[in-house]
């Protein structure tokens, strides 16, 4: 992820002390703790819900591909074949 080198570590942690001081380097060093904890399992609930919707998304897909074609028809096929009906049903009007 990040590549620190231990002297990066020395240098963030000696200006971590200039600006927050010593008495509240513990406490906001058990803040940002925490808060990295709850990111990591935030993340991980969004990663096991993704999984969970792909799974169904997986399982509607070999539901559908099980039906007839016929019914698996789009929308505009529908369309063309019910102008095609229109076209029949006023020839045979006409006649």
């Amino acid at each position: 992820m990040l590549d620190l080198g231990f002297q990066e570590l020395i240098v963030i942690f000696v200006v971590a002390i200039l600006v927050f001081g010593p008495k509240r380097l513990p406490e906001l060093s058990r803040t940002v703790g925490k808060a990295l904890r709850e990111l990591k399992t935030a993340v991980q609930g969004v990663k096991e819900s993704i999984d969970e919707v792909e799974d169904e998304v997986e399982g509607v897909k070999k539901d559908v591909s099980g039906l007839p074609s016929s019914l698996m028809k789009t929308e505009s096929d529908q369309n063309m074949d019910n102008q095609k009906e229109d076209k029949e049903k006023t020839k045979d009007a006409s006649t």
